[in-house]
């Protein structure tokens, strides 16, 4: 019997799929999807190298200025609370707050043009001051709300198809520029929409259209104009080949790294409700915390503050370059004291939850790694696979992310394993506290998990 939606595969399927491409407006929107790829691309560049820009500043050449090789346990202090201070007045004066709560997950759009100024504030408060969290949340918002900005100075036509199509589309072409490949965009974005059907080809088009014009634009940019963005990408010590003790530990690490990164977005959740009740003066309390964190990691092992602070970007790239350097001491304390400030980052302060969880998953399988059988690059892996799907809830965009980051395909079985298991993990656990929108939105298409409390992928 045929269903009439048209669905599992249903002979309407590809005559809805002709309905929508023959929608007022969507070969439009989809023609201005490629345009939307340049300028979204060009901002997100100069918005990336000033990031990168401020953090070499503050987090390197300050430091060497004052004759300190690196910045002082106590330098974490008065930047957060600064990123306190700014983001809370931010969220509660400015339009949109800032940006949705890092502890809800991603979110794919939504970003009214009016909220921009309020996201790009929050961001530079947030990212070069120390905060453990990254860039890509305030790029899919800029990406957005440019695009729909661009489509009301041009006129274009508005109707909620095409508002969703370039708000995908100027998303996917700034997501892209932070991780360096359309790719991860396209898969990215697609999951937390969590479309299926004739709409999920709705949404790929000008995702891999907006995303793979901006990408050569980003990238041609970027040589000519010598500029660093801190794009990430890994290069590995040692080995990347799989043995049977591998995937055996590999399951045993996914496993770990789901249970141990509940209580951190039970935290998170927790904090983004005690913030929301009490105003600005709270988002610097927790600021502080996150500070002190950062501050008790210098204290107890006379490493750098920035390693327990800041999205971990940059020191993933080293920790992945060079293990060794790492005692089992620092792997620990990093991974709790920086733990605690990704929960406390996330519910108060604005910006994204991937870097850190790609940080933590490395340092936690960096730990593990002396294991009896078990290499460090199927440990990572596995570490890096299990903590992004325990936080998002996306494994195949995990799974995607990490081996092109590592670049390593041997490891392909190992992150499939570890996303897996943690994302089963993940789901069979007791549900989060719910947050409520920070402000009336349209209620998302797609599955469950991108439901309207998390405003994105959040855990349940």
């Amino acid at each position: 019997m045929t269903d009439p939606t048209g669905k599992a595969g249903g002979p309407q399927e590809p005559e809805l799929l002709r309905t929508i491409l023959r929608a007022p407006g969507y070969l439009k929107a989809l023609c201005f999807s490629a345009f939307v790829g340049i300028p979204v691309s060009l901002v997100a560049f100069w918005f990336l190298a000033g990031l990168h820009a401020l953090e070499h500043a503050v987090w390197v050449s300050l430091p060497h200025a004052m004759g300190r090789d690196a910045p002082p346990w106590w330098w974490p202090l008065p930047l957060l609370c600064i990123a306190g201070v700014v983001v809370g007045l931010v969220v509660r004066h400015l339009p949109g707050a800032g940006g949705h709560v890092p502890a809800a997950g991603l979110a794919t759009g939504g970003t009214k043009p009016a909220a921009l100024p309020g996201v790009l504030i929050a961001a530079v408060a947030s990212l070069p001051l120390g905060a453990v969290l990254g860039p890509e949340a305030p790029l899919i918002a800029l990406g957005g709300g440019l695009s729909l900005l661009l489509r009301d100075v041009t006129r274009a036509p508005t109707s909620p198809l095409t508002t969703a199509v370039l708000g995908a589309a100027g998303a996917g072409a700034a997501i892209a520029a932070i991780f360096g490949n359309p790719l991860i965009a396209a898969v990215l974005l697609i999951e937390v929409a969590g479309v299926g059907g004739p709409r999920l080809f709705a949404v790929t088009l000008p995702v891999l259209l907006s995303s793979g014009i901006g990408s050569l634009v980003f990238t041609g940019f970027g040589r000519w104009t010598g500029l660093g963005t801190g794009k990430l990408g890994l290069k590995v010590a040692g080995p990347d080949r799989l043995d049977a003790p591998d995937v055996l530990w590999g399951v045993v690490i996914a496993l770990g790294c789901a249970l141990l990164m509940r209580p951190v977005q039970f935290v998170a959740r927790r904090v983004a409700l005690f913030v929301a009740g009490g105003g600005w003066p709270r988002t610097v309390l927790c600021a502080l915390g996150a500070a002190a964190c950062a501050a008790l990691y210098a204290l107890i092992t006379g490493r750098s503050p920035a390693e327990a602070a800041l999205s971990g970007q940059a020191t993933l790239a080293q920790l992945a370059a060079d293990p060794q350097a790492w005692g089992t001491g620092a792997l620990i304390a990093v991974l709790l004291f920086k733990g605690v400030a990704y929960a406390l980052c996330l519910g108060s302060l604005r910006g994204g939850p991937i870097f850190p969880a790609l940080f933590l998953g490395a340092a936690a399988g960096v730990l593990l790694a002396s294991l009896p059988g078990l290499g460090v690059v199927p440990a990572m892996t596995a570490g890096m696979a299990a903590v992004t799907v325990a936080v998002l809830r996306l494994p195949v965009s995990s799974v995607v992310l990490v081996v092109l980051l590592l670049g390593s395909p041997a490891m392909m079985p190992i992150a499939i394993l570890a996303a897996v298991i943690a994302f089963v993990t993940t789901e069979l656990l007791p549900a989060l506290p719910v947050l409520p929108p920070a402000e009336p939105a349209p209620a998302p298409a797609g599955r469950p998990g991108a439901s309207a409390d998390a405003g994105a992928t959040g855990a349940p």
